[in-house]
């Protein structure tokens, strides 16, 4: 794949939402930098990083859509991931360096009880490796200079973990396993924590995410697909801004009505509370922003501009799907 940075493009407005399957090697952000060059999109995000090590779903946010981007950060994860057994390593994945090696004696109903002590809520102390912040400065940052810095345990919920496969012989032992979790879930630190409960420490060896909140793999286009498409073929992955909203609560406004919201006025009618909302406007169909209604008004959030709501409207075709009926 050629190197986007050696060449200059024009720069356009360009609003939606990506599903991109991340690859293996590239951090998030590279990710993201080189489907905004093929898009030639102005403004670009992504909900929630992916290690370089990972593979997988990863929302990419254009033009307006950075607006909501924040709402998919507290999105439920779905991972399928290796623990090899009886290695254990600085990073918690395959690149670190060996610190130690045990040997696996665990039987398999050990590991189902293991996994069954993992499931539901449980506390993890976030990995030196992340990205997560301590005074200013990330985590792998302070790993990279040989510091350890305390962290204070979080609070993760494990919806389900299930066992895909068990090998606890042989040169690489392990377990494959599908986790459906909460926000905030170091998947890594789970693996670790894993192994440490078998007696035998653990890595990861492989890593996907499948789904997060309602977008899944089979939706995604990889890097390479996407810059074998024409321009405009590019354009038809994007989904629309308001697949960002899909489980708000959806209200319609009229004309008038939706000209004054756009302004940051709230609105009386005869909706009942809702803390999320998501405001469409007509004539024609178009989403506006979020908002909440509580005693009867509805209240603005996060507002498109007008001319973001011009540009998609011209961009549209055929017209997308409205979540309002």
């Amino acid at each position: 794949m050629s190197s986007p940075s050696r060449v200059r493009v024009q720069r356009r407005p360009v609003h939606g939402v990506l599903l991109l399957d991340k690859p293996l090697g590239l951090s998030s952000n590279q990710a993201l930098q080189k489907a905004k060059w093929l898009l030639r999109a102005e403004k670009a995000g992504h909900t929630g990083t992916l290690d370089p090590l990972a593979t997988g779903v990863l929302p990419l946010c254009f033009g307006a859509a950075t607006k909501f981007s924040q709402l998919h950060l507290d999105a439920d994860k779905t991972y399928e991931t290796v623990v090899r057994l009886g290695v254990r390593t600085a990073t918690g994945d395959a690149e670190g360096e060996v610190l130690s090696e045990r040997p696996v004696q665990c039987s398999a109903g050990q590991v189902v009880e293991v996994l069954d002590r993992f499931t539901g809520p449980i506390t993890q102390v976030p990995p030196m490796h992340s990205a997560l912040k301590k005074d200013g400065k990330a985590l792998y940052e302070y790993a990279r200079d040989g510091e350890t810095v305390e962290r204070e345990p979080r609070q993760v919920v494990i919806h389900a973990l299930e066992l895909l496969e068990m090998q606890l012989s042989g040169e690489t032992p392990g377990l494959r396993l599908r986790v459906h979790c909460s926000k905030g879930t170091y998947i890594r630190t789970l693996g670790e924590d894993i192994g440490e409960a078998l007696g035998c420490g653990g890595h990861l060896s492989f890593l996907r995410r499948v789904a997060t909140g309602g977008f899944d793999a089979a939706q995604c286009v990889t890097l390479e697909a996407l810059e074998a498409l024409p321009e405009d073929g590019r354009l038809a992955l994007l989904q629309p801004v308001e697949c960002l909203v899909a489980g708000h609560t959806p209200v319609t406004l009229g004309e008038d009505d939706a000209g004054r919201f756009l302004s940051g006025m709230r609105r009386r009618g005869g909706w009942p509370d809702a803390e999320a909302v998501a405001v469409f406007g007509t004539q024609p169909h178009a989403f506006l922003g979020t908002a909440h209604v509580k005693a009867g008004e509805l209240i603005p959030g996060r507002l498109l501009a007008p001319t973001e709501i011009q540009q998609i409207l011209v961009n549209r075709t055929p017209p997308t799907e409205a979540l309002a009926p």
